[in-house]
């Protein structure tokens, strides 16, 4: 099953016993994101390390293994979906239209990719243009 992962899946890579890494483990799966999720969690980087209790060398570590299990793709391949990706804020109201804004290069990706968004935002499941999953739903449709 090939998916498109969000970035606050992605910082679960980083904690003890994280549920993410379960199911890697379990395989199946191949996880893709916008390079712009890296940039996410070098922005939150303090905030992760704080979170996971880990030192910085660990986290350098643990994004080296995340960088191996996820392939992270530059906007240009998937820049003929954003405009399509943008349709789907007509399912949002005026107060939800900033936050799915901000996962657009998500919903860009999984259209290009013709495959579902991994994310634990409610949020996201208000449209049905791209199939949603959250992690529960991950963990069943594996099982």
């Amino acid at each position: 099953m090939k998916l498109v992962v969000d970035s606050n899946v992605l910082f679960t890579f980083f904690w003890k016993n994280s549920v993410f890494r379960d199911i890697l483990v379990k395989g199946g799966i191949i996880l893709f994101s916008p390079e712009l999720a890296l940039k996410e969690i070098e922005k939150y980087r303090k905030e992760i390390i704080e979170k996971a209790k880990i030192s910085q060398q660990d986290f350098k570590e643990i994004k080296k293994e995340l960088k191996k299990n996820v392939a992270f793709i530059p906007l240009e391949e998937y820049t003929d979906s954003i405009g399509t990706a943008r349709q789907i804020e007509n399912d949002f109201s005026k107060q939800e239209v900033g936050d799915f804004l901000d996962d657009l290069d998500f919903f860009a990706l999984a259209y290009e990719l013709r495959c579902p968004l991994w994310s634990n935002d409610k949020l996201l499941k208000k449209q049905n243009k791209i199939p949603v999953f959250t992690t529960r739903e991950i963990i069943i449709l594996l099982n």
